[in-house]
């Protein structure tokens, strides 16, 4: 799909991602499911040795200084590993690009580098146990110390927090300031980070989720990144690589793939199950809605790239991928393992694995019910702040102008 657009330098990355995929040993995968591996860090030290992480960072720090369609292509890819590796690659992704967009010569040159290079491996605490959607509902506090902050508080559900060396974290430096509450700080893990690892997750397991305690952590005051009370313009910026989970259209794309091959093989009252309509029907409508996606991923990741529109554009848009790619990926796997029938509910195919993974992309990073009010939010904004555009539809009806005013009561 989109090939027909893809320059020969992007056909070359998804080449170079796709070898990575197949060098993940399958243990692994079955390990972390099984939770017998609780941080996979050889995943990210293997990316880092082939300058796989960070694609979109400057050269000069070990990246690539690759644009958004760049990374959409490695993305779906990487999905094809499952949810959990996914969000680990992904969730470096967003960090290196905040200290890359954020950071001070000095941040970059101690936290990018190794990190690009998968050295140091790092986590986004965000999510709080009264917060969840209710970002600004911070209450991790960070009281000026000198010239250090002193951190308390607690973050969870926090990708990474198992095995990673530090954490961006949001916290409050200017209580009752509303959006110029937070600030935002590089906190090393030995600098009195607790962390415990989150088990009997029904899914994406083994990716290091755990809860962080922050119990006086002591930060220098070089290690906030961006501004004092500026938080808000990291988050705003980071919800963008946060929310374009091309991952879930790879990972849905060969679910799809593996029933789709089932179906042409599994035999039942004397033909193959893909001449019924019951199965055809749901791979034409899982294809077809992949496709469609998959289309405006990769528009949404040019119109960021290119600079078009407004913040609140993009972000409506970004906000419509999110929701659109995470109901189609948990939609085209109930479908695959519908397909299956019952061997689909076994461990015998992967389906299973990815059916649980698949319902919480519907959650993080903003819940899809967030996403909707994002999207109506941003398109009244746009619509009532212009005039109509091209032909007045309204007008043309089979009543004069009079009696239509007559009859269009409002309040």
């Amino acid at each position: 799909m989109l090939e027909v657009f893809q320059t020969e330098a992007q056909k070359k990355l998804k080449e170079e991602v796709r070898d990575f995929v197949r060098s993940i040993p399958k243990q692994l995968l079955i390990d972390m499911d099984d939770e017998k591996v609780q941080f996979p860090r050889e995943f990210l030290e293997e990316a880092g040795k082939r300058n796989l992480l960070g694609l979109r960072c400057p050269p000069e720090y070990g990246g690539r200084g690759l644009k958004w369609v760049d990374e959409i292509a490695a993305l779906e890819e990487i999905g094809v590993l499952g949810m959990s590796l996914s969000c680990l690659y992904t969730v470096c992704s967003i960090v290196s690009d905040m200290v890359a967009q954020f950071g001070t010569k000095e941040q970059k040159e101690k936290y990018l580098r190794p990190t690009l290079q998968g050295k140091l491996c790092c986590a986004e605490a965000l999510t709080e146990p009264r917060g969840g959607s209710d970002f600004f509902g911070a209450t991790t506090r960070a009281e000026k110390d000198g010239d250090n902050y002193i951190l308390n508080g607690q973050k969870r559900f926090i990708v990474g927090a198992e095995g990673a060396d530090y954490f961006v974290t949001y916290a409050v430096t200017n209580p009752g300031g509303g959006r110029d509450a937070l600030s935002v700080f590089l906190v090393d893990r030995d600098m009195g980070v607790e962390t415990k690892y989150i088990y009997g997750l029904m899914g994406t397991r083994g990716g290091g989720a755990g809860r962080i305690v922050f119990r006086n952590a002591r930060v220098p005051r070089e290690n906030m990144l961006w501004e004092k009370n500026r938080g808000w313009e990291v988050f705003y910026k980071m919800m963008i690589p946060e929310r374009l989970p091309a991952g879930a259209l790879g990972g849905a794309k060969a679910i799809l793939q593996i029933a789709a091959r089932y179906a042409d093989r599994r035999k039942a009252f004397g033909q193959t199950i893909r001449n019924y309509e019951g199965v055809n029907f749901r791979v034409a409508e899982s294809i077809a809605k992949i496709d469609a996606v998959t289309a405006l991923t990769y528009a949404t990741a040019k119109t960021i790239d290119e600079g078009v529109g407004t913040p609140g554009y993009q972000r409506r848009l970004v906000s419509e991928v999110k929701k659109l790619a995470t109901e189609t990926n948990w939609e085209v796997v109930n479908h695959a393992m519908q397909i299956l029938g019952g061997i689909g509910y076994t461990r015998v195919f992967p389906v299973e694995r990815a059916l649980r993974d698949a319902r919480l992309s519907m959650i993080w990073t903003g819940t899809n019910e967030m996403m909707n009010l994002i999207i109506q939010h941003e398109y009244y904004k746009e619509l009532l702040s212009k005039g109509i555009e091209g032909r007045d539809l309204e007008s043309d009806v089979a009543v004069s102008e009079q009696e239509a005013l007559e009859e269009k009561v409002y309040e």
